[in-house]
């Protein structure tokens, strides 16, 4: 900034009386909060300070002592509301306007020619065009402005509902509590990450161990942990960062083409978005920018495990769609895993929920992937052998973000001559149960079922895990006791806990028992899909539970389908079906789900959720129909379609095949209305479409 544009500023802003007019009370404190703004614009995003601290601190000092004096003045984006606030017990949920859905990844060149194919035969074009940038090692959340004000922040959670950490987000200086323009959006919510840039980690940490705290293990943890806090003023302290990337649902933006164009706009409103973003063209495009940054990567300011690729045209971002939890036009290109050498101090096996028998090597502590690794999956014994791991190697041990550590290779130069081949048991090391192997699986089970411990409490873990019932403070500890102790043997006894039971328990006071308790009753709350979920049926995650739940729309449904019926849903196969079948045909997992849903008032946990109409439209007008969308549908929009052709029993599919029984083509339809037309498939636009809904 010159000299004479801080001269003008100093000289009042939108018009305003210069400092040294001594303004009324009212226009002083309009006047200090617009120079903070700017001044944290400068300082937190910009990096470019204009002001000394001492400046910064006596308009501060002054705004505080003006509010102090007329409280009536104080607004919820002033500069001294960002820090403060009452702790609260547990976050509230949000359930998101737009999903914030994952990425699918990239590893190598193979596969990110493979996507650039992908989206050029899905768009029907030579060349594609996309928007480019880092992928932050941080913790995504979602921002929502009304009218220009910051009202509410988000964790992404399991993409469809998030943790309400609004206060926690009101603390990072960084993050504009107003935007920056004359008639702002009616709505705008802004996808980014929370992050924690190196140096501010550092200086954390060595806080931390003056203070004799526990040091965080690496700067994303750090981020994590800190937006997380209960009590909002211990994340004041904790030098948070912010970018944005994108936009979720929006009202009264202006009309934006490509990314790169909401990526300006959204700069323009003084939000922080990354400098190195880029706008390049097809795959070799692409491999350029990931070599770039990836030579920058070390001398960055923050953490980053890849980067990101959208196809820069909104329109053709549209027409490409979503598969499943991911959308079809982006991909994460990540960064080969990090690597380091250690010694196999012993191996030991693991059993999971489903009794599968995992070996572990226990290793000599080795920092990689920015964490200790102190364990290493073995993943099971036909792999053990093949890489012909002994206890006493020297092992290649790779790590990638939130990977579970794996053994990659063994140094066989390096091997003493003592090294020991380790057998796998034949019994259950927590049960005594015999360990079985199907001819078809590569996994070994217990077959010891519900009467293994160790099957139990991983079955408890899932369970009560964010993702499934989402039950707050309900982890391995816990578990271990109430099992360990006969406290819980299934599922529905978690809900027959009572105070003085919990409070009995080691590490557990009263307060600690009270807020278990708390979270138990909240859980009770939640939806079908979790519940599915949360079940733990082999070979069911979260994609298929929300899957099963849409279908069906009720466990009952579920539960006395076959498994012709269970393959009529989406991306349900016969392993999939067989596996809920199986499930299901367990009479104690039928026992177990009647007392979880059966009301409390009649003995039972009291889980309930909001009723869901199942969309597996047998006797829907469109069923047994495949139809494809392309093209902006302006009366209804894609997503509203998709979900009444799916309520009318219709399916929804991304490419037109000879079995697509209808394109419903609306404005500027792409190559998916040309491959239509080639295959004398059935076209159709909006208006057909609301008059073949309208005959149900």
């Amino acid at each position: 900034m010159t000299t004479d544009q801080q001269a003008s500023i100093q000289g009042g802003l939108f018009g305003e009386e210069p400092l040294t007019a001594k303004p009324a009370d009212e226009a002083r404190i309009s006047q200090i909060r617009d120079f903070i703004r700017l001044y944290d614009f400068q300082y937190y995003v910009q990096d470019a300070p204009t002001v000394s601290d001492n400046e910064y601190d006596g308009l501060f000092r002054e705004l505080q002592a003006l509010e102090a004096k007329h409280p009536n003045l104080v607004t919820p984006d002033s500069p001294t509301q960002r820090v403060g606030g009452s702790p609260v017990k547990a976050f509230s949920s949000i359930t998101h306007r737009v999903a914030m859905l994952s990425l699918n990844n990239a590893f190598g060149d193979d596969e990110l020619n493979a996507f650039d194919k992908r989206v050029r035969e899905g768009l029907g074009i030579n060349q594609v065009e996309y928007a480019v940038e880092p992928k932050f090692d941080g913790l995504a959340i979602t921002l929502t402005y009304e009218n220009g004000y910051f009202t509410q922040g988000a964790t992404r959670g399991d993409g469809y509902t998030g943790e309400d950490v609004t206060h926690n987000l009101k603390t990072i200086r960084s993050i504009p509590q107003r935007l920056n323009i004359q008639n702002p959006p009616k709505l705008l919510e802004v996808r980014g990450e929370v992050l924690m840039f190196k140096s501010d980690f550092e200086f954390l940490n060595q806080q931390q161990i003056t203070r004799g705290d526990k040091v965080f293990a690496n700067p994303r943890n750090a981020a994590a942990g800190s937006l997380r806090q209960l009590d909002p003023n211990i994340t004041a302290t904790r030098p948070l960062s912010f970018f944005a990337y994108g936009l979720g649902a929006s009202e009264g933006v202006p009309h934006l083409l490509t990314h790169s164009a909401c990526m300006d706009y959204l700069e323009s409103l003084r939000l922080p978005v990354c400098d190195l973003r880029a706008v390049v063209s097809g795959a070799g495009g692409l491999s350029g920018f990931f070599e770039k940054v990836g030579a920058l990567r070390s001398a960055l300011a923050y953490d980053i495990d890849g980067v990101v690729y959208k196809v820069n045209s909104l329109a053709y971002q549209n027409e490409l769609g979503f598969v499943s939890r991911a959308p079809r036009w982006a991909i994460a290109h990540k960064f080969p895993a990090e690597e380091a050498l250690t010694v196999v101090e012993g191996i030991d096996v693991q059993v999971g929920r489903t009794g599968a028998i995992t070996p572990v090597a226990r290793l000599k502590p080795v920092f990689v992937g920015g964490v200790t690794v102190t364990n290493a999956t073995l993943h099971n014994e036909d792999e053990m052998r093949r890489k012909d791991v002994r206890i006493g190697d020297t092992v290649s041990i790779r790590r990638a973000g939130d990977v579970i550590p794996e053994v990659v290779s063994v140094m066989l130069n390096m091997r003493p001559s003592n090294a020991l081949i380790f057998t796998m048991p034949s019994n259950c090391p927590v049960c005594g149960s015999h360990i079985s192997r199907q001819e078809d699986e590569a996994v070994a089970r217990c077959t010891g079922g519900i009467s293994c411990k160790a099957q139990r409490k991983q079955a408890m873990i899932h369970f009560a895990s964010r993702k499934a019932m989402d039950i707050e403070g309900f982890g391995d500890k816990l578990v271990d006791q109430l099992v360990d102790g006969d406290l819980a043997n299934n599922l529905a006894d978690i809900y027959r806990l009572d105070f003085n039971t919990l409070a009995s328990l080691d590490r557990m006071a009263e307060k600690s028992a009270q807020n278990i308790l708390d979270a138990l009753i909240k859980s009770k709350k939640t939806t079908l899909a979790r519940f599915i979920y949360a079940l733990g049926i082999r070979n069911v995650g979260e994609a298929t539970a929300k899957d099963l739940a849409r279908y069906f729309g009720s466990v009952e449904a579920i539960q006395n389908a076959d498994v012709d019926q269970l393959q009529q849903v989406p991306d349900v196969g016969p392993i999939v079906a067989e596996s809920i079948v199986n499930f299901f045909a367990e009479q104690h997992n039928r026992e177990v789900i009647a007392s979880l849903v059966k009301p409390a008032e009649e003995g039972g946990s009291g889980i309930h959720w909001d009723a869901v109409i199942a969309q597996s439209g047998a006797s829907g007008v469109l069923s047994g129909k495949t139809l494809v969308l392309t093209g902006s549908l302006p009366t209804l929009g894609r997503e509203d379609a998709k979900a009444l052709i799916e309520k009318a029993g219709g399916k929804v599919s991304g490419s037109v095949s000879k079995k697509t029984d209808f394109v419903v083509a609306g404005a500027d339809a792409g190559s998916k209305l040309a491959k239509a037309q080639e295959l004398n498939v059935n076209v159709i636009d909006e208006t057909d479409l609301l008059r073949l809904l309208s005959e149900q």
